[in-house]
């Protein structure tokens, strides 16, 4: 019987995951079934119930492992004694290499959490308005210090999150620009577009 390859000193259960992310990317959650993440990873579907408990389990794997990584982000970002519009450009930049370095998983997160059972939905989609509100949070600072135009704070956030999603389209993308030139053309836009 096959067994399980760990990649760079990885755990059995992080190989699956990495599998499944990419597995879910591709063809959804509700279809990925645990056949095509054995066939995946390259053992029988009977094995994955060594290292798992279901399909599920990996899904909460991925989407809490991404809200994790944009709330410690930010509460670092909140903590710094930079500028407000610095703050809402370092945000703009983590949200823009999570999708160059984590794109997968970021996409997962976004597109299945839908799936999750409770406490899990409940729970996530409690992080997921809890962090909007406090990107918003971080912009209404920036108008109440005269840094930032006078705008709507979470329609802000709604067009930056949605723009930073749009470099999915750049992944598939045959013909395209740099990720440092896309990162940096995104943040002009939208960081320029917001300075009082």
């Amino acid at each position: 019987m096959a067994k399980i390859k760990n990649k760079n000193n990885g755990t059995k259960k992080e190989v699956i995951v990495e599998a499944a992310t990419r597995l879910f990317r591709e063809k959804g959650f509700k279809a990925a079934s645990m056949r095509d993440l054995a066939e995946a990873v390259g053992v029988e579907a009977a094995s994955l119930y060594n290292h798992i408990q279901s399909k599920e389990e990996l899904l909460q794997e991925i989407c809490f492992k991404v809200a994790n990584a944009f709330n410690q982000r930010c509460d670092e970002v909140e903590s710094s004694d930079i500028p407000t519009i610095k703050k809402v450009e370092a945000m703009l930049r983590f949200h823009i290499r999570m999708m160059f370095d984590n794109y997968e998983m970021v996409i997962v997160a976004d597109r299945d959490w839908k799936h999750l059972s409770d406490p899990y939905l409940s729970n996530f989609h409690s992080q997921r308005r809890i962090y909007r509100k406090r990107l918003a949070g971080i912009i209404e600072r920036g108008i109440e210090q005269k840094e930032i135009k006078p705008v709507d704070a979470p329609t802000v956030v709604l067009i930056m999150l949605h723009a930073v999603n749009g470099i999915e389209s750049w992944h598939r993308s045959k013909e395209k620009i740099s990720a440092k030139q896309l990162e940096e053309n995104m943040v002009l836009i939208m960081i320029e577009g917001l300075k009082a």
